[in-house]
Parts: structure tokens; sequence; C-alpha cells
């Protein structure tokens, strides 16, 4: 049974950390004291559950999180330090702080180490979120103890609604386009008018007609979504804009 570490400091360790061709010390006083940090800790770097979505949705609402007041996303491995820098380049997380705990010493003082030797991984943290003020925790949210790798309430969600229920939280854009498309160009313009970080899906020739079909069941691009919601090409996002000034950032 995990005991949760709320009201206690956070322990005080060194974590050795390669930074370009150089080692350096870094002190979890450094990290933490005079700070407000959000930490999420997992079992690994490139396993499946941290990397589809602990890691890329901390990183995706890392501005939700500085706008509540909080000084860095920080996020803690029983990893090398050479393993989490190569998948903080694979997830392009540059919004995350990763700090490689590799002999597991924070690990352990937060008593969160686990077993993990039948699968091959040896000690690793167990999975869990906290909320560090000036060294102290003052919300822990722990997985549950019970087989396998429970994700349930140490996501960015649960995290950013404790902070704020009421958080603002990017919206989730997406277009679909093709090269040399001047209405794709038009969409995106708009866009970043608009202030929208939004993802592109460049369609290939061979599956771009079947791609668009099967999911917007017209024959043409862009075809732009907000938040779930088809808005259309780029005329119609055009009037979509006009029509919803409240929504535009």
């Amino acid at each position: 049974m995990f005991v949760s570490h709320e009201g206690k400091k956070v322990p005080s360790v060194t974590f050795p950390i390669r930074v370009g061709n150089e080692w350096k010390q870094i002190q979890s006083d450094e990290i933490f004291n005079h700070r407000t940090v959000v930490v999420f800790s997992l079992p690994g770097a490139f396993t499946p559950t941290c990397s589809s979505t602990h890691l890329p949705r901390y990183n995706e609402l890392a501005s939700a999180f500085f706008k509540e007041g909080v000084d860095e996303i920080v996020c803690i491995s029983v990893n090398d330090t050479f393993v989490m820098n190569e998948w903080a380049k694979d997830q392009e997380a540059e919004h995350i702080t990763m700090i490689p705990d590799g002999n597991g010493t924070f690990t352990s003082a937060m008593n969160m180490l686990v077993d993990k030797s039948t699968i091959g991984f040896g000690m690793r943290s167990w999975r869990y979120s906290m909320l560090v003020k000036n060294g102290v925790v003052v919300k822990q949210f722990i997985e549950p103890d019970k087989e396998g790798d429970p994700f349930e309430v140490s996501d960015a969600d649960t995290m950013l609604n404790y902070i704020n229920p009421q958080a603002k939280k990017p919206d989730q854009v997406a277009i679909l386009t093709r090269e040399g498309c001047p209405h794709c160009i038009k969409a995106k313009a708009i866009l970043k008018e608009q202030g929208y970080n939004y993802a592109e899906i460049v369609l290939p020739v061979a599956i771009r007609s079947k791609t668009i079909g099967a999911i917007t069941q017209r024959g043409t691009v862009p075809q732009v979504f907000i938040n779930g919601l088809h808005i259309g090409g780029a005329d119609e996002l055009e009037n979509w804009v006009k029509s919803n000034p409240s929504h535009a950032q």
C-alpha cells in the first residue's frame, strides 16, 4: 500500500544529468524550493502508456498549467539521463523537464519504488503525480495499488482540474491538407491569425481521396477540425471564425 507524501518535504537528493557533452549535478532543492512545480512520475521512458498518453498530455496542457502559476512541469523516471534526453526528443516534449532518477534515490525516498523484475524492468517508479509548492507536497495523486500499470488519476487533466476546475485548456485543432494547395495555405493562415496551435496532416495522393471521404464524406482539402467539431474548408473556417469570435484565442 502506497502512503501519500502530502504535507511533507520532497526528498533532498542530487540528480546527475547530461546536458550536451557535460555532466551536471542538479539538486532537488534547485527544482522545488520557492517554486510551484507539477511532477509526474512513471515506470519508464519509451513505454506504451507513458509515451502515448501520460507525457504527451502534460506537454499539451503545459500552457494551461503555466497560466495557473506553475513554474515548471517535471517528469521523473528511473531511467538514465541519456534515455530521458532521447525520449524528450522523440516526444518533442519541449515544455517538460526530464529528470533521470537512474539510481532510484528520489523514488525510493518517496516510497514509490516497485519491483518490476518480472517484466525485465528491475526497480521502477510507481505511477503518480504531485503538486509541490516551496518544496512541500500539497497534493499527490497515486495510482491504485493493483495488478498491471493502472493509469486513472495521475494524468494531466486530473492535476489541472485540481489546480483550477475552470482552467482554459488549449483548443485541439487539426487540418487535413495536401502539398501545393492554396486553400490549405489560406486556412492555415486563418488558424495562425486566431492563435490556434494546429496539427497539420499532409495527405499523400495515394490515400487522400479515401481518407477525406471516410472522415468527412467530402472530396477536397483542407478540412479543419476544432475540438472535435468538423468546420470544413477555408471559406467555412473563415465564416465560422466570424460567427464564433469568442472561440478565437
